[in-house]
């Protein structure tokens, strides 16, 4: 999350990706950073040692979304 800040306040499109356990952090993380509205996207959790073919069948589910936002 905090990582995800500092990029987008320098202007470079960025999106978090947060899995769902750690989702209220990054609402706190966000907030107390300024950027409440920091640009994210909400992962199953967990994902960190679930397989190879979970991390591909996740990271084509949320491609499209963080292509997107990147581009917006």
């Amino acid at each position: 999350m905090r990582d995800g800040i500092s990029i987008a306040k320098l202007g470079i499109p960025s999106v978090a990706l947060v899995t769902e356990d750690f989702w209220p952090q990054g609402d706190f993380v966000a907030e107390s950073l300024g950027m409440p509205d920091a640009p994210r996207l909400k992962l199953p959790h967990p994902v960190a040692g679930t397989g190879d073919a979970n991390l591909e069948r996740v990271a084509s589910e949320i491609v499209g979304e963080v292509v997107e936002r990147l581009a917006a």
